[in-house]
């Protein structure tokens, strides 16, 4: 073969694979554009918010018993690492009410769906309200005023209550109140049956339980949590986030058959 019929042939086959990858790059662009034009949650992050409090046998739980235990089982000393055997009760710390904890047949936390463990994040403030009344309830008029305000509350959202309730962690005076009784913040049923209408995939709050201090039927745990949504109780920080366009990110547990459990929970702003 002579030497231009060789180059003639090298320059065809550098052309074809020229065409071939091009072809590849618009395909990839065709179908990165594709992506972009989905409906996302939130754009890249600019900051990470920890919703979570860090927690030991000393944090507030609601029998008044401590959630968590730790125990060496490995010492670095004697072992060469560490180790500690966790007794650990499901409801302690910033934690997960699975439907499985008031339904006997509900869902229990490791059967959560992923895709509702990240959401939109909806903030509805009752913290002047709470500075009067430590058992103030959030109400379905709060709701309506928020979205009289803000717009419909995404589909597929977490509505956490803020009542400032956080700071108050290390103080006596975030479970109970001069008396010793129960006294902290919580959804209202008629809250929450007006949500229980809407898309909502879960409830959270900032302080002990989903229910009021002073609730004497647990009417929101008996209601939400068998309606097959699920809650998140003892937020932090979420005065550090705005009342919407946040993404919430809850790292549920998944031990078989749980009622609940410790979780880290983030939010995405």
């Amino acid at each position: 073969m002579c030497n231009h019929c060789v180059i003639e042939d090298v320059k065809k086959n550098m052309l074809s694979r020229r065409m071939l990858f091009k072809g590849a790059a618009f395909a990839g662009v065709a179908m990165a554009a594709g992506n972009l034009a989905k409906p996302v949650l939130a754009q890249t992050a600019h900051k990470v918010v920890d919703l979570t409090h860090v927690y030991d046998s000393t944090f507030p739980t609601f029998d008044g018993k401590p959630g968590i235990e730790f125990e060496w089982s490995a010492d670095i000393a004697k072992d060469g690492y560490q180790l500690h055997k966790l007794t650990v009760f499901e409801h302690t710390g910033t934690h997960i009410d699975a439907p499985f904890h008031f339904s006997a047949d509900g869902a229990s936390v490791d059967q959560l769906e992923p895709q509702k463990l990240v959401a939109p994040l909806v903030i509805i403030d009752i913290t002047d309200r709470a500075k009067e009344d430590a058992n103030s309830t959030l109400e379905a008029a709060d709701i309506e005023r928020w979205i009289s305000a803000n717009g419909e509350i995404p589909a597929g959202a977490v509505v956490a209550l803020r009542s400032g309730w956080a700071t108050k962690v290390k103080s006596p005076a975030f479970r109970n109140d001069d008396a010793g009784k129960f006294a902290f913040p919580g959804f209202s049923k008629s809250a929450t049956d007006l949500l229980l209408e809407r898309d909502t995939v879960a409830i959270g709050v900032d302080t002990l339980s989903l229910d009021p201090g002073n609730s004497a039927d647990f009417a929101v745990h008996n209601s939400w949590l068998p309606a097959g949504r699920y809650g998140i109780e003892g937020l932090n920080n979420l005065e550090a986030l705005p009342i919407k366009g946040a993404t919430i990110v809850v790292g549920a547990p998944t031990h078989r058959g749980g009622t609940g459990g410790p979780a880290r929970i983030l939010a995405l702003v």
